[in-house]
């Protein structure tokens, strides 16, 4: 399953960077994130991996995020695999007049019947959950505004 989703933000590029590559920033735009460990000794060369840990209502699970490209400001690719799912995210950072434009590609391949089912049966979801992640980063990135708070 592949979509893109985009958001502007009005912040400049420069600055929005500096939130979105701060690891201590991501509790407060990803809903459920309750932690994260770095794996790599370099956590921004391509190739290093983080552990993200969340719960999410009564699930609780890991994933890990693998940086595949890091091409800043410009773009950053990297992956996110956890039991069933692998996704690949390649996201482009645009300057447009003070603002910046995010575009995220997402890739999900999945592995194993149920999850295989969950993709066939509810594909908008997936597309659902990404853009909500670009809007809670906007409403953090602009506003200061924490979904920890919500």
């Amino acid at each position: 399953m592949k979509y893109t989703t985009e958001i502007v933000i009005d912040l400049p590029r420069d600055e929005f960077l500096k939130k979105l590559d701060e690891p201590e920033n991501m509790k407060h735009w990803q809903r459920g994130l309750v932690d994260f460990e770095l794996l790599s000794e370099n956590p921004t060369h391509e190739g290093a991996q983080m552990r993200l840990g969340y719960k999410m209502g009564k699930r609780e699970f890991d994933m890990v995020e693998t940086i595949l490209k890091r091409n800043l400001p410009e773009e950053l690719h990297t992956t996110y695999d956890t039991k069933g799912v692998h996704n690949i995210q390649k996201n482009y950072f645009k300057e447009e007049n003070g603002k910046t434009r995010w575009v995220s590609e997402s890739e999900f391949q999945f592995s194993g019947f149920g999850m295989k089912v969950i993709a066939f049966l509810m594909p908008g979801a997936f597309k659902k959950q990404s853009y909500k992640y670009l809007e809670d980063f906007k409403a953090f990135a602009e506003q200061g505004t924490s979904v920890l708070n919500t």
